[in-house]
């Protein structure tokens, strides 16, 4: 089992920045990719936003985030940061923290392990 835990949420105006962070815990040797997906509204699909893989470091990214974010790992503290710069108001969304034991995905469906979520406002 894995355990995911996400902090850094909060409130930025349009054109700001900021960090959320995920920090893992339990059997992380099992990790092979992590990745943030959002979701926007209850009901609404998993949008996918970024993904690392954790022995290689290679990252992938959502066409709408190309450019703005940045996800990167710290392998020694098992934590994902995921970095949020030029905010725009359809940022707004619950960010989410995913693993899987998979190779790299963007399907939701195909990470085996959630956390909690944190929520993320942009003002405009």
């Amino acid at each position: 089992q894995v355990q995911l835990v996400e902090s850094g949420g909060g409130l930025a105006q349009a054109g700001g920045s900021l960090r959320v962070s995920c920090a893992a815990s339990g059997d992380t040797f099992s990790m092979t990719v992590t990745g943030w997906f959002r979701r926007q509204a209850p009901g609404k699909e998993s949008e996918f936003v970024a993904a690392i893989r954790w022995n290689s470091g290679r990252t992938y990214y959502g066409d709408s985030v190309k450019g703005r974010f940045t996800i990167s790992r710290d392998n020694a503290k098992n934590t994902v940061y995921l970095q949020m710069n030029s905010l725009v108001a359809e940022d707004t969304a619950v960010y989410y923290c995913a693993a899987t034991s998979r190779s790299y995905t963007r399907a939701p469906t195909s990470y085996d392990y959630w956390g909690q979520g944190t929520q993320v406002i942009v003002s405009s």
